[in-house]
């Protein structure tokens, strides 16, 4: 009951005060325009609840972004969305150009290999993404973005334990359109983007757009003269909607994504370092590849006033092949050479009730997923190969539902629950090799050094029951409050790098974790020139899913364990002011204390372990010099936006805006020379928009103080390994000119 009571407190001076002013804003009315952007909330329509509905009327923590502001800010991916999203952690992977690596209040996954699901959600277009291999998806051709923080387990179910992202297409209009967008900028940055879409027939409409995405390295490869941190990217989209009757509608959708870019090796933090930091003397190569290929059919059928009936059939494969270079020297002192691959199928049946004081959503989803992959340790120093391959195969199905209820024109309550059932099989190999390079990586003459140190197959099954309940309360018209409590669930699995000699219990795979959150929310509209959400939120994390890897001897070892349990507390706003016709400023500001109740370590044999047993490791609680990572405690932004209307009827746009990240280590266990310190960054838009809004003109800053931040890395100390301590950075300082135009 505290718990429920300080989360209450929390909420109560913030509430008093704003509810307090909304009371007294039908005296004081304003004929000013709203406010176009992510928080103008009161303008923005959503599917958080897979449903239709106006953002302020939502009981979840939302940011929405629409495609005209992601649009005038010059964003580029969807990494960026973090900037000005509360308690959002957006990065490319540790090595990785195109590997989303995401988390939403302290709750994530920092390792993509295979096996290892993610803590928050992507979809696109209500597909579920089960990989996060080709997720940093390239910002063209949508509707709008949607986030939605904590855990989202009645409705979205599977990995949603911290939140979900919504990537949301466009949907084909009513006339034909052709629009083209070109851009160059800083590093030779050149951009080419080409959309058409319309309809072809009174039933029919198609549409297509092609990106292709080129810049040169922020850096290079001193050792084979290569560019470091370039881009080299293709994406493309099609899809066909059809409505045969006016209840009938199906829509056929593709997407591609190809990343030829270089390897990214990284920056050494420990000696030798380089001056630049993306600058590498890397010698284990620069070939990298990723594809990723995925197709669905959605079909809706409206029975009536009263029923819809949807189904959403997908499949999406994928491929990765590339390297990171660990110690970053000429040498093979610590190379991971690897590849990954994955498929899934998916089928989901949903059911929409809207009745006069009711409404709901009720269905059931299949998932039948496998991730595949392999890897080599090289150790050249012991000229020493480990080989670690395997796979794990997922079937899952689910029933959920959420139903809400209004009681008065003023309270509505949701109740909802999702039943989920997994399914893994995992099969994990690790064998040691004399030479560099195993047979697998194309060493023929590598010699097995023994029986395999790691081989089995297992199956375990999970299940969980995840419900949610809300109550809405409107205020007024234009405010609006909630009260929520729900649970997340994300299943266990195995740990694909597990040592069995090393820690035997790794055969036996680790437990599902569960976040279950309680949320206070406040949503509106003041004086009709300010819109605002803000919320204050408690969570418990249990069971959590922790990752360590350490050198051991010749190698590397890992351990996947339900390490403990954590408490994670903490406060979002964001807003939208505007100040006069032509100025609007937008602000987020978001705090978190995420602290470890327990944190039970792994410590191995060895002639060094003095606290356990010299034969048998053992599990220690060390919470206490444990802090969780990509979580900073504090996050804030603020832009302004001021826009010039010409005499022609066109509109010029000026948004410079600055956003704060405090500091935030890597992993759990500080590591001095990886965290990262606070920073902030500054960016600038200028975006001239024709009257008839067919041309687009923008020229977009970004970084302008030339931050030099770390968004990943590893620690490998020791002599074996080379001192491996790397790090790899954010986008220096960069400038871009953009064209668009629309016929």
């Amino acid at each position: 009951m505290n718990r429920y009571v300080k989360t209450a407190l929390l909420a109560g001076a913030a509430w008093s005060a704003l509810s307090t002013t909304a009371l007294a804003q039908d005296a004081e009315t304003t004929a000013a325009a709203a406010p176009q952007d992510a928080t103008n909330i009161g303008e923005i329509v959503v599917t958080a609840r897979r449903r239709a509905e106006a953002l302020q009327d939502v009981p979840v923590a939302v940011t929405a972004f629409t495609a005209e502001a992601l649009e005038n800010k010059g964003a580029i991916d969807i990494t960026e969305l973090a900037r000005s999203t509360p308690s959002l952690t957006l990065n490319s992977a540790r090595g990785s150009n195109s590997t989303l690596i995401s988390f939403i209040r302290g709750v994530g996954q920092q390792d993509p290999l295979w096996g290892f699901d993610p803590g928050v959600g992507l979809y696109i277009d209500d597909v579920y993404v089960a990989r996060p291999q080709a997720a940093v998806l390239d910002i063209f051709d949508i509707e709008r973005i949607e986030v939605l923080r904590g855990p989202q387990g009645t409705l979205y179910g599977r990995n949603t334990i911290g939140g979900a992202i919504k990537y949301v297409t466009r949907r084909i209009g009513d006339d034909p359109e052709i629009s083209l967008r070109g851009a160059y900028g800083s590093y030779n940055q050149f951009d080419a983007v080409g959309s058409i879409s319309g309809p072809v027939s009174d039933t029919v409409g198609i549409s297509a757009s092609v990106a292709r995405y080129l810049r040169d390295g922020f850096g290079e490869n001193l050792t084979t003269g290569t560019e470091h941190y370039n881009k080299d990217v293709t994406a493309a989209r099609a899809s066909i909607e059809w409505t045969p009757a006016d209840a009938l509608f199906f829509r056929l959708a593709a997407d591609y994504v190809q990343d030829s870019s270089n390897a990214r090796h990284g920056h050494r933090e420990f000696a030798p370092i380089l001056d630049d930091e993306y600058d590498t003397r890397a010698g284990a190569g620069d070939k990298n590849d990723v594809e990723t290929r995925g197709i669905s059919l959605t079909g809706e059928y409206t029975v009536n006033d009263m029923l819809t009936l949807k189904s959403i059939t997908a499949y999406r494969d994928g491929s990765t092949r590339g390297n990171i270079d660990f110690d970053n020297l000429p040498t093979p002192t610590l190379d991971i050479p690897a590849q990954y691959d994955d498929d899934q199928f998916s089928q989901e049946f949903q059911a929409l009730f809207e009745g006069d004081r009711w409404s709901g959503v009720a269905g059931v989803y299949y998932l039948d997923a496998t991730a595949s992959g392999a890897f080599d340790t090289v150790v050249g120093a012991f000229n020493l190969t480990t080989l670690t391959s395997g796979s794990v195969d997922t079937k899952s199905w689910s029933a959920f539902g959420d139903f809400s209820y209004d009681v008065t024109d003023q309270l509505s309550v949701s109740v909802g629950g999702r039943f989920t059932h997994d399914e893994k099989t995992g099969t994990v190999f690790r064998q040691q090799y004399l030479g560099i390079r195993s047979p697998f990586f194309g060493n023929a003459a590598a010699i097995p050094l023994g029986a395999p140190r790691t081989n089995y197959t297992d199956t375990r099954e999970f299940e969980e029951f995840t419900p949610r309940v809300s109550v809405t309360y409107e205020i007024s018209p234009d405010l609006t409050t909630y009260a929520s409590w729900g649970r997340g669930f994300k299943s266990g699995g195995f740990d694909m790098r597990g040592d069995a000699v090393l820690y035997p219990d790794t055969v036996n795979g680790y437990d599902p974790e569960t976040v279950e959150t309680i949320e206070l929310g406040l949503k509106g509209r003041l004086f009709d020139r300010f819109s605002f959400a803000t919320a204050v939120f408690d969570s418990s994390y249990e069971d959590q899913q922790i990752t360590t890897q350490y050198p051991a001897g010749a190698t590397v070892a890992s351990v996947v364990d339900n390490v403990g349990s954590s408490s994670i507390r903490g406060w979002e706003f964001e807003g939208s002011l505007r100040a006069s016709d032509n100025l609007v400023i937008n602000g987020m500001l978001s705090y978190i204390d995420a602290q470890f109740d327990e944190f039970l370590a792994y410590i191995p044999t060895g002639p060094l372990n003095t606290t356990c047993p010299l034969l048998v490791g053992c599990f220690v609680d060390v919470s206490d010099s444990r802090n969780f990572q990509n979580t900073p405690e504090w996050t804030g932004s603020i832009s302004a936006t001021y826009t010039h209307w010409l005499e022609d009827g066109s509109t010029l746009a000026f948004t410079p805006s600055a956003a704060y990240r405090g500091d935030y280590q890597q992993f759990e266990t500080p590591a001095p020379l990886l965290d990262q310190e606070a920073y902030w960054m500054y960016d600038a838009s200028a975006v001239w928009t024709s009257a008839s809004d067919r041309w687009t003109v923008g020229f977009h800053g970004k970084n302008l103080s030339d931050e030099r931040y770390k968004t990943g890395g590893y620690s490998f100390p020791g002599a074996a390994t080379g001192n491996s301590i790397i790090a790899f950075y954010g986008a220096p300082r960069t400038f871009t000119f953009r064209v668009g135009v629309k016929f």
